[in-house]
């Protein structure tokens, strides 16, 4: 019934400009990530789209250009599933933008089949969560000189199917497709939590949200059945533009400039699952993490 009364309420909004100030946004190119570099051009942001299939990504530069009315908007190459690309992608931002006061982390794949990412990772839990924490430690400093900077972590209720098993994070012993992707989502909530506590005093704050079950390609890899599911609720779910108001006011409400490291669904404060909320598995997680990538992050 909640979420009946979510849907049907009406949307929020807000006239908050974001001129001279500079966002990056991973997988931008098509639905909730495209909706946001829309509506963020729109505020006068610069956007800088990061995406891994650059022929879609100049071709969403071209639109969103022509439905914002913004000539601010580009597109750089990042490959989340490959730390070559990752730090090229940040190399080339840390030489060439003066600032970053918003980064969104809004790419992502769904119960897709197994598979690894370039460097050895099982692909959820290599684009969803390490991918996005490799790329956030390569840009902190210049989003902590950009201070008042903001981090959004785009998440999901799927976070709450699952835990993070820390002995197998990577899935070799066995993969159920469904479980990875829930471990990478609480991931993303556990990274914004952690971070939230390393950044205090700094004037960046992050935040991890749920957009709602939104009409996207995502659901392509689910079984038959699943899928079958999908489409009977299709006219109950959220388009793009609506699956990105949460995004968007994580990154723009002016009231949660003091909150850090929460989570939120339909443009408000909400209630992860007990395992979102575990500093101990949070602290072993960024401990894991930067252990695989071979980093140091304090």
């Amino acid at each position: 019934m909640q979420a009946l009364r979510n849907f049907f309420r009406a949307p929020w909004s807000s006239d908050e400009r974001l001129d001279d100030k500079t966002v990056v946004i991973t997988g931008a190119n098509a639905g909730i990530g495209k909706e946001t570099a829309i509506d963020l051009a729109k505020r006068g942001a610069k956007v800088i789209m990061a995406c891994r299939d650059m022929e879609k990504a100049q071709a969403a530069v071209k639109e969103i250009g022509e439905r914002s009315g913004s000539q601010n908007v580009t597109c750089m190459k990042l490959d989340l599933g490959d730390t070559k690309s990752i730090r090229e992608f940040a190399e080339a931002i840390n030489s060439g933008e003066p600032k970053v006061n918003i980064l969104i982390n809004n790419a992502g794949v769904m119960a897709c089949p197994f598979g690894k990412t370039a460097d050895g990772f099982e692909m959820q839990i290599g684009i969803n969560h390490i991918g996005h924490f490799l790329l956030t430690h390569l840009l902190i400093d210049l989003i902590k000189r950009s201070a008042p900077a903001r981090i959004v972590n785009v998440s999901s209720m799927a976070h709450s199917w699952s835990s993070i098993d820390l002995e197998d994070i990577n899935s070799e012993k066995s993969y159920d497709k469904k479980k990875a992707y829930s471990q990478s989502k609480l991931a993303n909530i556990l990274f914004t939590r952690s971070l939230a506590t390393r950044l205090e005093g700094t004037g960046v704050t992050t935040y991890s949200l749920h957009p709602g079950v939104v009409q996207t390609d995502l659901y392509r890899h689910l079984p038959g059945p699943q899928l079958a599911v999908v489409r009977l609720v299709t006219p109950f779910t959220k388009s793009s533009v609506q699956g990105a108001q949460t995004s968007i006011y994580c990154a723009v409400e002016p009231s949660l400039e003091k909150e850090s490291g929460g989570y939120y669904r339909d443009c408000a404060p909400a209630n992860c699952s007990a395992a979102g909320k575990d500093d101990k598995l949070a602290q072993e997680l960024w401990e894991l993490t930067c252990r695989m990538l071979a980093i140091t992050w304090e």
